[in-house]
């Protein structure tokens, strides 16, 4: 009977376990930037519609 090669198993299972978390963490980060873009363009609007307001 052949001999399990239980490392092999490991190796396999640590390297999922890190794909899966730098893939989380790719994700976060990348919502966090669009979440970054989103409020800064929102500012944006705000700042030109009050500068209208403002001067008109």
């Amino acid at each position: 009977m052949a001999k399990t090669n239980y490392t092999f198993e490991k190796r396999q299972k640590e390297i999922a376990k890190k794909q899966k978390k730098e893939a989380k963490l790719l994700k976060k980060s990348t919502s966090a930037d669009e979440y970054a873009e989103e409020v800064t363009e929102q500012n944006d609007v705000d700042q030109s519609t009050t500068v209208e307001t403002t001067t008109s």
